[in-house]
């Protein structure tokens, strides 16, 4: 019983850790689905030119919405810090995390990680996928804007 139990923490760890980054450039494309998220494969959303009129837009429902209640950039609070999520997952990823926030963290690895590490699950902000595109613009613009340079998880 506590092996399975140990198993099974070293399990959450490992997957947390793999979520989070660390180790390979992020000017190489992440096409091989290395995080078992079939939602997390292909290139990351920084690699897409940043739609500016859609960032600001983004920045606006960001802070009317309440995220920084939970998210910062460059500090962790109750929530995942965010910055160099966009070098570090997919748009298709973090508009399904950002839409389906309760769906994901049953299905998705990468959210069940997330939600193992920070005992808490995003709240769904009703947001519709224009908003969710836009608010994804506005976090790539903060990561192109700071110069970050996240390295990913060696495969």
């Amino acid at each position: 019983m506590k092996r399975s139990m140990l198993w099974s923490a070293a399990l959450s760890l490992f997957l947390a850790a793999a979520g989070c980054g660390g180790g390979k450039s992020t000017t190489e494309s992440n096409s091989a689905p290395t995080s078992g998220s079939p939602y997390d494969v292909g290139p990351r959303a920084a690699e897409a030119p940043i739609a500016e009129a859609l960032a600001e837009k983004g920045r606006a429902i960001f802070k009317v919405k309440g995220c920084t209640a939970c998210h910062a950039y460059g500090r962790r609070l109750t929530g995942p810090d965010l910055k160099g999520v966009t070098q570090r997952r997919t748009a298709s990823w973090m508009e399904q995390q950002i839409l389906h926030p309760e769906i994901m963290t049953k299905q998705d690895p990468i959210s069940r990680a997330l939600m193992a590490e920070y005992a808490l699950q995003m709240s769904n902000q009703g947001l519709t996928p224009d908003e969710a595109t836009a608010v994804i613009e506005h976090l790539k613009w903060l990561d192109d804007s700071t110069g970050v340079v996240v390295q990913q998880a060696a495969k």
